[in-house]
């Protein structure tokens, strides 16, 4: 389940077949990235790698490749068939695969399409190994039952580790990690005491993520380690849950969140909750991580305003000091926990799906309206994109990465933006598409994704016949 540790074990085992050059591919999922949520992408990715590291594959896959260049938007039957089990099975290789989140691709299967491919192959491949994680979703368990998978699979299901395992584990990384604060500044001897420590590794309930949240939220740049701790332990949205001893993910985690989430902005002006929602909001339903700056820019807000906003809740972030590098969820669990109704319960920082989404895709659509121009990359006349030798620098100095964002990913805040925002969306749609029309196709050539175009008009059809 969410939490317990699947893409860290997956990381490791993944390092230690590198380091004994058992390592043939691997390829991590992960919803915040576009590509990496995309399960067309999956076996192109894995196949490439396998031709890098062996040259009897690479022989056979070549030729292939070339004699098919479109086989990246084939089947996922097709692209197995060809891209890994025929150099596979021709060159002979033994290796092994890594899959990581496999739940985090987009499937619009109720069995795992991934998965039922991978059965209908697996015997003509005996001498690889592939070793997947995935959280327990129907479509990944059912995917796992079929026939021709499931005699040749072992399933080790995390949280049905004994606790006592799981908790001596934690204890050791809480210790551990304590014990690196304590090197770092003065007054922590002797911290934190051994009911403190045990209390923590209760209320962890065998989430190592629960454990790396605390630390982070405890290792504030601009507040002490022994007073967030203190808040941390007295919160009652954290006390609540003492005693539990069933293996409760969610409870640990929301009440983990929430006293985060309270700490950071329960003492600010209620006024300014939309605000938090809305930056909170954009981090965590971007189709690609945006920078604290492309986030100001795409809502109309102040950069540093922005950045201070996420700074208070940097423990659950990857925030860097610049500006302009992305931000993204520290664990997928916080999205999960920040949308949902039920699990976040307090209104003052629940992100609602569609009034986010209609945000996000109103800024996209203003800022193009307003920054979008003819031959923005000021290239030379009657070329093609191809010889302008310079054209990624010059992209990288005249389309800022909010626009970049907006023109490839407009479309997709579109088909989550129920009607009841069409009075907001749609004059601002129109404008863009009577008056920015040809320069945002310009704009997608230059920048390479010129397919999005497609993809954005068939989502614009489909919203604009709903409404």
């Amino acid at each position: 389940m969410a939490g317990t540790g699947k893409s860290t074990i997956a990381q490791t085992v993944a390092e230690r077949l590198f380091a004994d050059g058992q390592l043939g591919a691997s390829f991590f999922c992960s919803r915040d990235f576009e590509d990496r949520s995309n399960l067309h992408s999956i076996f192109p990715t894995l196949a490439v790698q396998l031709a890098r590291k062996y040259t009897k594959f690479r022989l056979v896959f070549v030729p292939l490749a070339r004699s098919d260049p479109e086989i990246a938007y084939e089947s996922l039957y097709n692209q197995m068939e060809k891209l890994i089990v025929q150099p596979l099975v021709e060159s002979s290789i033994s290796t092994m695969i890594v899959i990581d989140a496999l739940d985090e691709c987009k499937d619009e299967e109720s069995t795992s399409a991934i998965l039922s491919v991978l059965g209908q192959f697996v015997s003509k491949i005996p001498k690889v190994k592939i070793f997947v994680t995935g959280r327990p979703e129907p479509r990944i368990q059912k995917g796992f039952r079929l026939p021709l998978l499931e005699k040749t699979t072992d399933v080790f299901i995390l949280h049905e580790v004994k606790s006592s395992q799981v908790n001596r584990d934690i204890r050791i990384f809480f210790k551990h990690r304590f014990a690196e604060l304590a090197g770092h500044q003065r007054g922590l001897d002797g911290w934190p005491t051994d009911e403190q420590l045990d209390l923590l590794c209760e209320r962890a309930a065998g989430l190592f993520v629960y454990a790396v949240a605390t630390i982070r939220f405890i290792d504030h740049r601009h507040k002490t380690p022994k007073r967030q701790l203190d808040h941390l332990l007295q919160s009652p949205e954290s006390s609540v849950f003492e005693g539990r001893t069933k293996f409760t993910a969610n409870a640990t985690l929301d009440s983990l969140y929430t006293s985060i989430l309270q700490e950071a902005f329960g003492d600010d002006d209620p006024e300014d909750d939309p605000k938090v929602r809305s930056v909170l909001g954009a981090v965590v339903l971007a189709a690609n991580p945006l920078s604290p700056s492309a986030i100001a820019m795409l809502l109309g807000f102040d950069f540093e305003e922005v950045f201070l906003l996420l700074s208070s809740v940097h423990s659950l972030l990857t925030l860097q000091e610049d500006i302009d590098h992305p931000v993204r969820p520290f664990h997928k669990s916080f999205p999960d926990f920040i949308v949902d109704p039920a699990r976040c319960t307090n209104p003052r920082f629940r992100v609602c799906l569609s009034d986010q989404h209609k945000e996000l895709l109103v800024g996209c659509l203003e800022l193009m309206n307003w920054s979008l121009e003819p031959n923005i990359c000021k290239l030379p006349d009657s070329v093609i994109n191809s010889e302008v030798d310079d054209l990624k620098e010059r992209t990288k100095q005249y389309i800022h990465r909010a626009l970049e964002y907006a023109c490839g990913s407009w479309h997709k805040h579109l088909v989550d933006a129920t009607p009841v925002h069409r009075l907001e969306i749609t004059p601002t749609l129109h404008c863009f598409l009577e008056e920015k029309f040809i320069f945002w196709l310009e704009m997608l050539s230059v920048l390479g994704a010129a397919r999005e175009a497609v993809n954005a008009l068939e989502a614009a059809t489909k919203w604009l016949d709903v409404r």
